[in-house]
């Protein structure tokens, strides 16, 4: 039994799509409130979900980033645990540094909203190992802060430790090297804008994100 906590926090509005998924390939769900100070025992991965936390005032992601559960986050990343962030998520990720860099306006300053052709640029991870490499995808994003930006030694560096795992085949939002989504040092935290759990069943109109779901239960059993 794979143990999965969704994390909430107020403006969160992916959070029981993302729970959806998991359940649907045989994950034990949890949700977790942001005012919590500590995770249930037994987790095994942590979800970040979609949305706009705290309705995206300061900074997207800023204010999540110093909700009180953000501690027992940052304490589960750092003893290994497996994390993905999805969307404001991702954002939340980089505004608690467990992911380099940050998410920044759209190129256009336009909230964009549509499918999007995605590479898979690593199968190297416990996200992705059942995805082949090159594979083109077809993922949902939904999103006015999707630019991606980082210093040239970070975006460097991720390129040449196979540290981005997606990038948008014809880029969206202007992200730095067409990222649409980055891992941890130790690539058991991921960072996304595009939504998988969007793209996870036959009601959608792909399942490219479904693969995603099915590699972490490869990997975690």
């Amino acid at each position: 039994m794979i143990r999965v906590g969704v994390i909430v926090f107020p403006g969160s509005n992916c959070d029981r799509d993302l729970v959806s998924s998991f359940k649907q390939f045989g994950f034990t769900v949890t949700y977790i409130w942001h005012k919590d100070n500590e995770l249930p025992d037994g987790l095994d991965i942590i979800g970040i979900p979609g949305g706009f936390s705290f309705g995206d005032y300061l900074r997207c992601g800023a204010i999540a980033a110093n909700s009180p559960i953000t501690s027992a986050i940052v304490d589960f990343a750092n003893a290994g645990g497996y994390i993905i962030g999805i969307c404001n998520g991702f954002q939340i990720l980089c505004e608690t540094g467990l992911l380099p860099g940050a998410l920044i306006g759209n190129s256009g300053m336009k909230f964009i909203c549509r499918n999007e052709g995605i590479s898979v640029e690593s199968c190297n991870s416990a996200f992705t190992r059942n995805y082949d490499l090159d594979q083109e995808l077809i993922l949902p994003i939904a999103h006015h802060d999707g630019n991606y930006i980082a210093s040239i030694e970070t975006i460097n560096e991720l390129e040449e430790n196979s540290r981005i795992v997606f990038k948008y085949t014809k880029n969206p939002n202007g992200s730095m090297n067409n990222i649409a989504g980055i891992l941890s040092e130790n690539r058991r935290v991921l960072g996304m804008m595009p939504h998988p759990e969007r793209a996870s069943s036959e009601y959608h109109r792909s399942i490219d994100g479904s693969t995603i779901f099915r590699s972490l239960l490869t990997s975690l059993t």
